[in-house]
């Protein structure tokens, strides 16, 4: 939970300053900072160091998120960044969804060290790779401005009505998705008392339904419009938290078949939005990608914290977090519709 707070700083800070100073010296920098610091876990001496290392460590991960979003506006034209995005989208719904699983594998083969150790020899690796990278924003195109300047571009960014109303309307659907994560594994294995290799099989199947999303955001956008897709996403939502109030507790397949649709269109939403948010800004890329990034992360977050309160139920809980956080995406995507805001590159 802390981790993702200080991903979600890091998100904020280094996305801006990437339209100042470049996206590759900011995503050296963060890959750089991740991959100390992810060294410095491994050695941690006390809990107060690995605490400390963890928050910095955050840090450099909120940079590569945000820069590495702002990096694909910047290369690739509008019907290549979709395939791009949905690609990128997809790795970035499976990690978390895989983590677990493969974190506690290599805890009991290695110990908790070695996922560091593997965290760090990973960063090197795609330090090695971004020192091939071409810079994507000509000195040229940079912001001229101070650094607190640069930070203020995320309040340009945010003042335009059609980017802040659609990224809430797509954001908090990252809140109930987190939760699932949060407390699956006690609701398979506390509530439905499945063994931890049969969790793991459940758990693996929707991993595997959160990559049909942006195929499907693929195939689907050809034939209908954007406020179609996104009409049927936030119902189908809705649908699947009553689903889960009502029939989640009946038996482990019944929640995985209640669940799975809203991981499909989650994992859908994902990859659409943020092509349509990134639209909206024709400066200010490396600001717009930090608030993208950073409103999923915070209420994603902040999912996994409601997920995991005093419930009576795991189970319903998960349900109520799923069926609010649609229903409050359907209604700020209401009133965005009814304003007459205009959102470049959506339409029916």
């Amino acid at each position: 939970m802390g981790f993702f707070f200080f991903m979600a700083v890091g998100i904020l800070l280094f996305g801006p300053l990437s339209d100042k100073y470049g996206r590759k010296p900011m995503l050296i920098a963060g890959t750089c900072i991740y991959m100390i610091f992810s060294g410095a876990c491994a050695l941690a001496p006390s809990v107060g160091f690995l605490i400390g290392s963890r928050i910095i460590q955050a840090l450099g991960a909120g940079c590569m998120v945000a820069v590495s979003t702002a990096l694909i506006k910047d290369c690739f034209e509008r019907q290549t960044r979709d395939v791009v995005l949905a690609v990128v989208q997809a790795m970035a719904v499976i990690a978390p969804m895989v983590a677990p699983v493969a974190g506690a594998w290599i805890v009991t083969l290695s110990g908790w060290r070695a996922t560091f150790w593997l965290l760090a020899i990973i960063a090197l690796l795609c330090l090695v790779a971004v020192a091939f990278l071409q810079e994507t924003l000509p000195s040229e195109e940079r912001e001229s401005i101070s650094v607190l300047k640069s930070l203020g571009g995320l309040i340009k960014v945010g003042k335009n009505p059609g980017f802040s109303l659609f990224l809430l309307s797509v954001g908090v659907l990252s809140a109930p998705y987190m939760a699932y994560i949060s407390v699956c594994s006690y609701i398979y294995i506390d509530f439905f008392a499945l063994s931890e290799t049969t969790y793991s099989y459940y758990f693996a199947i929707n991993s595997a339904a959160s990559i049909l999303g942006p195929l499907l955001y693929l195939k689907v956008t050809k034939r209908i419009g954007g406020i179609s897709f996104m009409n049927a996403a936030v119902i189908i939502s809705i649908v699947c938290g009553f689903m889960l109030v009502f029939f989640g507790s009946v038996a482990p397949i019944i929640f995985l078949l209640c669940f799975i649709p809203f991981t499909v269109m989650e994992s859908a939403v994902r990859p659409f939005s943020t092509a349509i948010l990134l639209n909206q800004q024709e400066r200010d890329t490396g600001s717009a990608s930090a608030l993208i990034n950073f409103t999923h992360t915070a209420l994603g977050s902040f999912g996994m914290l409601l997920g995991a309160a005093g419930w009576s139920s795991f189970i319903l809980g998960l349900g109520i977090i799923l069926a609010g956080g649609a229903i409050l995406a359907l209604l700020a995507w209401i009133i965005l519709l009814k304003s007459g805001i205009r959102i470049k590159g959506i339409k029916d």
